[in-house]
């Protein structure tokens, strides 16, 4: 017995098996004692072998397992549908020229689950077939391109209706005239009371100026970024076509099977880089891990899209 898990007998301690013996054995013995005294000590001898031996018994180790593989549903299945509730604000919050773009490929995806359902390789249930779940995981990478998308061409847009270029030009002057009058008073030996003033003004504007500079870096680094996340979309959904081609073309599970692996690799480097955007964190959380399809349609009916320049919720873009 020295082998015996110490899960199994805790979970033994806790389980109704556990009160069922005790109430059997030591609470018989303790009734049919007051006419055979021996029933006490037969009812706490059960008890103790009862206590060594059920733990290990099949019975009982199916019924904490099972209990176990309860729990663990439960918190898969919460897990999916948190999950599930952040990709349908994700879509719902997309504007509308984002909105059709993911919908024309979603129908993409529907042609290629409608040629692959001759091949499928589950086909007692659909839903288990692995080949679809990973075009889940290819729209849901799609998915959080397009919103980010949508972020940084509202925050670009924002940007340039304050015409941050020009106000840094502005700034520079200011600081190089200010800069050369404090020079000017210096030498000409201006009192304290004078310089003062206007060192602690000019320490001012330097510091808007500062401020400024990194407004106009996170510009650029987000019109890189907008690249980037445009040419990974153009990217993801040739692929996705060139899956439906494949799908169309070859009824052989094999291939089409090995086109999508292809094609799930080849995500690995944008989640990295996904994953290290951190003023996108809320939109890049990864699929849950379940043995089950989780879709890529809203599950539920999704506002109208946003108009392109209407409001958004304002993304908050930290300056360094």
């Amino acid at each position: 017995m020295a082998d015996q898990p110490t899960s199994y007998r805790g979970e033994f301690f806790k389980s109704p098996h556990h009160a069922a013996l005790a109430l059997v054995t030591l609470g018989g013995g303790f009734i049919l004692g007051s006419s055979f005294p021996l029933a006490l000590v037969l009812g706490a001898t059960a008890y103790v072998l009862g206590w060594i031996y059920m733990p290990d018994m099949p019975f009982f180790r199916g019924w904490v397992e099972r209990r176990g593989q309860a729990v663990n549903n439960a918190a898969a299945q919460a897990q999916v549908a948190k999950f599930v509730q952040q990709r349908d604000n994700l879509i719902a919050n997309l504007n509308s020229t984002s909105r059709t773009h993911y919908e024309r490929l979603a129908a993409v995806c529907r042609d290629i689950e409608a040629a692959g359902a001759d091949t499928p390789l589950t086909p007692d249930n659909p839903d288990d077939d692995p080949r679809l779940r990973k075009l889940d995981e290819l729209m849901w990478t799609f998915l959080r391109l397009l919103s980010i998308e949508d972020s940084l061409k509202e925050f670009l847009e924002t940007e340039r209706r304050e015409d941050v270029p020009g106000i840094v030009k502005n700034a520079e002057a200011e600081v190089a005239q200010l800069s050369a009058e404090f020079e000017e008073l210096k030498k000409k030996g201006a009192s304290v009371a004078i310089l003062d003033p206007k060192e602690r003004l000019l320490d001012s504007k330097l510091e808007r100026l500062d401020v400024l500079h990194k407004r106009q870096e996170r510009i650029q680094q987000a019109q890189s970024n907008l690249e980037l996340v445009m040419s990974e979309e153009d990217r993801l959904e040739q692929q996705v076509k060139l899956i439906r081609a494949d799908a169309m073309a070859s009824k052989n599970a094999d291939t089409l099977s090995a086109r999508i692996d292809a094609t799930v690799e080849h995500l690995d480097q944008t989640n990295k880089w996904l994953s290290e955007m951190s003023d996108f964190r809320d939109m890049v959380g990864e699929m849950p891990d379940s043995p089950k399809r989780i879709g890529y349609a809203a599950t539920s009916a999704v506002p109208p899209p946003i108009q392109q320049g209407s409001p958004r919720p304002p993304m908050r873009m930290k300056v360094k």
